[in-house]
């Protein structure tokens, strides 16, 4: 059933790597931000998200571009490999890949939270639909990444339609008096607002992890987070115009405004679609991210950095089967907690920031180093690094998350350092 090759086969077209880019980056943050963001600074949130929208542009390009040059499992980790050498590389290899197991059952969460909450269903179910969430992702994932971006382009085809049916629905309900006064909090808000939109467009990270799987990575990597980048600063921006428009994010919730909005919109069926597509949206970000982790896996475990079970493949798919197994056990763990009371779900969302942003931070260092034949590119890394190291200070008491890996991280290499120093006496 297993194997050791140390290649992945290379299946991804670039309708798929458009399909697993928006997974990655379309999340949970599209069902909550909007009306959040609007709640903060009023209608001037719409000058946020078209900041954010032409910022996350250079963030996109600068992975895309190292993608595309580098097409490899280890993704970031690679790129900050060849970069500033392999401990650096594999520290920040480390921090992606301890980000998902808990990022991934922290969106199945969410998005089954979403769901329970609309048909009534008690926290028990919720937990259940979450691990079938994380299930379908890890299974997705087994069979391989052509399938994985096959079912990607269905499920986002779903997404969409349900985002522009809502929009295009919600626009009789737009009043102009909702627009005024325009900026209730000052230009202040306005920033604070830019801030939160940062998380609505990570992601892009992830997909660099599949490179090595890409036919074309010059066109997948590249045409891919273009593409991607207008459908999801529309999408956003459309989705916040609406909520903006309609005043739903002052009902009963900002947390909650386009679920209150398609429930409006589609009677008493509402609020099942409105469940639906958090389940539809979430399981796309699990399915591209829970991909990422465990190509990061085997890669890791392909150069020495991670146990060589992690590093197995499966004979029948010749996918990373090692790395699978490793986040089905972190996420078996991590939802155990959960349902326990031993953490909440807010402990658990600060959690992972610190090494998410730790890692865009790794690989837009690495992209000013790498391309540095190409002008433009090194620019779109230097903007990206600035707006992005911008944020880091925001995280808060989750750096401690990443000191903590780099604790075990430089324990582990001492333990391996000297237990080969010794066999080496003795040999």
């Amino acid at each position: 059933m297993m194997n050791h090759h140390n290649e992945l086969k290379r299946t991804i077209g670039l309708p798929q790597a458009i399909a697993l880019y928006i997974g990655a980056v379309l999340g949970s943050g599209v069902l909550i931000v909007p009306g959040i963001a609007a709640e903060i600074s009023g209608p001037a949130s719409l000058l946020a998200w078209g900041l954010m929208t032409l910022l996350v542009i250079p963030l996109a390009l600068s992975m895309g571009l190292l993608s595309a040059k580098y097409p490899n499992a280890g993704g970031v980790s690679y790129f900050v490999t060849q970069a500033f050498g392999a401990k650096a590389g594999s520290l920040v290899g480390w921090f992606f890949l301890m980000s998902v197991p808990i990022g991934a059952p922290v969106v199945a969460l969410t998005g089954a939270g979403y769901m329970t909450a609309a048909m009534g269903w008690g926290n028990g179910l919720r937990v259940a639909l979450a691990a079938g969430m994380l299930v379908v992702g890890l299974l997705i994932n087994l069979i391989g990444m052509k399938v994985a971006g096959q079912v990607q382009i269905v499920v986002e085809v779903v997404i969409i339609a349900v985002l522009v049916i809502a929009i295009i629905g919600a626009m009789p309900y737009i009043k102009s008096a909702n627009f005024r006064p325009f900026m209730p909090h000052g230009w202040m808000s306005v920033g604070q607002t830019a801030a939160i939109l940062f998380w609505c467009f990570i992601g892009w990270e992830a997909v660099s992890h599949l490179s090595e799987e890409f036919l074309d990575p010059q066109r997948a990597a590249i045409k891919g987070v273009l593409i991607t980048a207008v459908i999801i600063g529309l999408l956003y921006f459309l989705t916040a115009f609406v909520t903006v428009g309609t005043h739903s994010y002052q009902e009963s919730g900002s947390d909650v405004s386009l679920v209150l909005l398609i429930r409006k919109l589609f009677g008493e069926t509402g609020a099942m679609i409105a469940g639906l597509t958090s389940v539809f949206i979430c399981t796309a970000t699990i399915i591209a991210y829970v991909g990422a982790a465990s190509r990061l896996a085997f890669a890791l475990a392909r150069q020495g950095d991670a146990p060589r079970q992690m590093g197995i493949l499966s004979k029948r798919y010749s996918t990373p089967i090692g790395g699978l197994g490793f986040l089905t056990f972190c996420f078996i763990v991590v939802l155990s907690l959960y349902y326990s009371g031993s953490v909440s779900l807010t402990t658990l969302i600060q959690l992972p920031n610190a090494t998410f942003i730790l890692t865009y931070l790794g690989g837009c260092a690495a992209g000013i180093r790498l391309l540095k034949g190409s002008v433009w590119g090194v620019g779109i890394c230097w903007l990206s690094f600035l707006s992005t190291i911008i944020v880091f200070p925001f995280v808060g008491w989750a750096v401690l998350y990443p000191l903590v890996i780099t604790a075990g991280f430089w324990i582990s290499r001492q333990i391996r350092s000297r237990t080969q120093y010794f066999r080496n006496i003795s040999e």
